[in-house]
Order: C-alpha cells, then structure tokens, then sequence
C-alpha cells in the first residue's frame, strides 16, 4: 500500500463525516473549503433533505454557506454505504450523560459499528466525540480491525477531539487540532490528514492523551466557574460585588485569568464532560474531588439563583407564588440560539416549582421550543404585572436600560448591566 502520509499530505482525499451536527456540518464544510471532496453521513432522514435542501442546522454554518459547499461537491446522505468511498472517517457524534450522569456511549458505539461495516484498507478512522481516556484504544479499534484490517498497515485509528465555539464565528480551520493516534504511525496518518483541515497541528504521543486534554480544557472552565460562583455567594453575605472583585482581579497582568459567575453552567461540553473524566477515575478507583466539588457548586446554582429572586421578592412583600416573573434569555450561552443543558430552564423550572408565573424572553430561542419547557414565550417587549425580570443570558440584542425601566426589579445574574457600564437603582447583580 502506498505511504498513507504522503497520500494525505498531497492528495485530493475524501473526508467522510459521520454525523452533521454542530461538529460534523462545520467539518465537512471545512474540508470542501479547503479543496477536498467530503461525504457527510447522518442516520436521520428528514435531517439529510434539509441538509440537501440548503438548509442548515447549525448557527456557524449559514445557508448561504451551505448551499456553496453542496454546490462545490459536498455529499449529504443517510445511506452509510456511500462512507466506504471515503479515505478517512471522522465521528461527529453526541456524547451526552444518561440519567445517573454516567457517560451515555450508545452514539459512539452505533457509529463505530458503522464505521465496522464501511471500513477499508487504507482508511484513517478519527474519533471527535468527547469522552473518556481509553475510548478510542477500546472501542475504535476493535471496530476498525473486527473484519481482518491490520492496525497500521490497513487501517489507522485516532482521536482528535471537536474545539467549536459557538456563536463566535471562527474559522474552523484556525483552531489548532490536538491529534493522537492509537500507535505512532497512526498518529503520524491522522496529523497529516488534519494537516490539510487546519491551519496547526499539535500531535500527542496517544489517543488517550489527546482524549484527556479535551477533558483537561473542559474541567478547568468548570472548576474555575464553581470557583467563581462559590466567591459570589461569599461576596453577597459579606455585601461585597463580586462583579468589581472580577474586574479587580482581571488588572493583574500575569497569574489570574477572569471567570465570571451565573446561575450555573450549561452546554455540550461543561456540565458533561468533568463527568466523564471523573467517571473513568472511579472506575481506577481514583477521586476527583475538585471535580465532584466542582460539580456540586454549579449544580446548585439554579436553586441558588432561584433562592435570592425569592429574598428580593420578599423585600417588597412578594411571595414566590404567584409572582409574574420574566426570565431574559434562554440559551446556554450569549448570542446563540442553543439551549442544550442551559442552567436559565433550570432556574425557571424551580421558579415554577414554587408557584410563580413564568414567562421567558429570548430573541434567539424559537418560542416554541421555549413553549416546550413549559414557559409562556414573550416574544418582544415588556408584558404588564411583571414583579421581578431576571437576566440568565445577556444577549446584545436586548435593550437593557428599557427593561430596568419596565419593571420593578432585574435581577442580574450575568453582570450584563456592571459590564456594560450601564447603571439603574432597580437593579441587582448576582
């Protein structure tokens, strides 16, 4: 067989993608983009003929987008059989928890069998998913290998996990790749390959290392944010605003790096991915005890945030039950339109729990998505009886001097009136 390294540092390759969500529509885009042919693989349907239709799932990834990559080549199908007249094969899946809050592998187990039925001489196959140190040693390869291939002389197998940022629109391709293989001659096909799909490469000595410092990126926000929530809970008993503690902080030029509080954490990578690392710890009989205090803090939060809105109630004669409460933005984070895992339906779910009216605002969120957590959507402007609005996510798009002046009280657990230098005596930071 020709030298593989070769083949993918100067070849025109076939990128095929298994699974076209957040990830994997960015990666085979990317690939297209950079002169590559891609095949993108999902086992829903409907999602192909949209995909086909132009129409994209992903906020990074715009129509417009799209259309242009469809029309340069790219291949969308929900027929696995077309991923075998790929060179190399990226798994895009979801990670997610079940309902122990164990790491749920039953997407990477359906696309490794996938990858068993499609592999062939030659192949590099390339986990993306977030999971645990080990995963790609002790579920890739058997399914890479299960019908006779050589590692290493048929077949090539790594991990390089995903780095999509949402909402902040940078170029896949400028992300620096952390990539390890199975073996060193793995490594080298697979740092080659993703060579031609970023602009830098960082190689590790294994998969497992590069699966851990996935886990590593993600731990470390968590860690610090529970660090930053419990300092906020201390500053408001020492009546002390954390928000300037922060920017305080943030002057110093070297060994600090500012992380702001919330009413929790939420998205597709730090509410889950500490949880897979300390996992795979329990099982070697090892205690992440930053990680599960960790843990303990942020989840905690919702009801936290929930607790002080019921305090300022109470301090205008309000009880919780009862009380019109707007909760401003839904989504995880600011300025996407995801609500996967975002800790605001966890607050407004414990407002409701304890009798309030809730009503939600978000621009981004789809009113009927918002309608399926059970929330009255707003879909513009301040509705009348409103007791207390309470920013969970600090979207630009909203007009916050006009929503301190339409209510009683805001509640700002997102610093968004503090950094933005705004002011208004009605409201209350976290």
């Amino acid at each position: 067989m020709p030298d593989r390294t070769s083949f993918f540092e100067n070849e025109t390759w076939t990128a095929g993608v298994i699974g076209l969500g957040y990830v994997g529509l960015p990666l085979a885009v990317n690939a297209v983009q950079r002169g590559l042919r891609a095949i993108g693989f999902d086992v829903d349907p409907r999602a192909v003929e949209r995909l086909r239709a132009g129409q994209s799932p992903v906020e990074d990834i715009s129509d417009t987008v799209l259309q242009a990559a469809l029309a340069a080549g790219l291949e969308v199908t929900a027929g696995e059989a077309r991923l075998s007249a790929a060179d190399a094969l990226f798994i895009c899946v979801p990670s997610p928890l079940n309902r122990h809050r164990e790491p749920d592998m039953s997407f990477i187990e359906a696309a490794a069998a996938t990858v068993g039925r499609v592999v062939r001489p030659g192949m590099l196959v390339s986990l993306e998913s977030t999971t645990y140190p080990g995963t790609t040693d002790e579920v890739l390869v058997p399914a890479a290998t299960g019908g006779g291939l050589r590692l290493d002389e048929d077949v090539f197998v790594s991990f390089s996990s995903e780095r999509v940022d949402p909402g902040r629109n940078r170029a896949l391709g400028s992300i620096p790749k952390v990539v390890g293989g199975v073996s060193p001659a793995s490594t080298r096909v697979a740092a080659a390959a993703y060579g031609r799909l970023v602009d830098r490469v960082h190689a590790v000595s294994s998969a497992r290392a590069a699966e851990m410092s996935k886990l590593l990126e993600n731990t470390y926000r968590a860690v610090n944010i529970a660090l930053v929530n419990e300092m906020a809970q201390l500053a408001h008993e020492l009546d002390i605003d954390i928000w300037e503690v922060v920017a305080a902080a943030a002057t110093k030029p070297f060994g600090f790096q500012a992380f702001y509080p919330g009413p929790g954490v939420g998205g597709h990578c730090i509410p889950l991915d500490p949880n897979y690392l300390a996992w795979r710890a329990r099982e070697a009989g090892f205690a992440t005890r930053f990680i599960d205090l960790a843990e303990q803090v942020n989840t905690r939060m919702p009801a936290y945030t929930a607790d002080r809105i019921a305090d300022l109630l109470n301090q205008r004669g309000l009880p919780v039950s009862g009380a019109r409460i707007l909760g401003v933005g839904l989504a995880f984070k600011p300025d996407v339109a995801d609500d996967r895992e975002s800790p605001a339906i966890d607050v407004l779910k414990e407002l409701a729990r304890r009798g309030a009216e809730v009503l939600a605002w978000d621009p981004l969120v789809d009113a009927r998505r918002i309608a399926s957590h059970g929330f009255t959507p707003v879909d513009g402007g301040i509705p009348d009886g409103v007791a207390l609005a309470v920013i969970l996510t600090d979207h630009e798009a909203f007009d916050y001097p006009a929503l301190a002046a339409a209510v009683p009280v805001v509640f700002d657990t997102r610093g968004a009136y503090t950094r933005r230098g705004l002011a208004a005596d009605n409201v209350v930071a976290l």
